[in-house]
């Protein structure tokens, strides 16, 4: 089985350490985490990644400025990208993601399993 890739990027590392040790542990995903919104568009063509999970808020380049970014770029532009974030509360979206604004968000915290559905929803076949 191939597996797909996953770009992690939240500004917390604990977090993103924490996405990578749960998700590749299912055998199904390569991480690659990045803590700043700039890293992460510097790693889009070296990692070439199937999905990009991103915190929303983060110093510098928020997670919306970032997906602006790679949305204009024609290289990348079709890589779905799933927020994570605690601006939304769980009473506001669904377990395995809702759509806010054109923007598909989770809540933090958010339980591997739903996550993991989130991903297989929206990852590219």
């Amino acid at each position: 089985m191939i597996k797909k890739k996953i770009l992690a990027v939240d500004d917390e590392e604990g977090i993103t350490r924490m996405l990578k040790r749960n998700l590749e542990s299912t055998g199904r995903y390569d991480v690659r985490t990045e803590n700043s919104g700039s890293a992460a568009l510097a790693a889009l063509s070296q990692f070439l990644p199937d999905l990009i999970l991103m915190d929303f808020m983060m110093p510098g380049m928020d997670g919306g400025e970032v997906a602006g970014k790679i949305k204009e770029d024609q290289r990348f532009s079709q890589i779905p990208i799933v927020f994570l974030s605690a601006i939304v509360k769980k009473d506001e979206t669904k377990p395995t993601g809702s759509n806010i604004g054109g923007l598909m968000f989770l809540a933090k915290p958010v339980r591997l399993d739903d996550l993991i559905t989130c991903i297989e929803n929206h990852i590219r076949k």
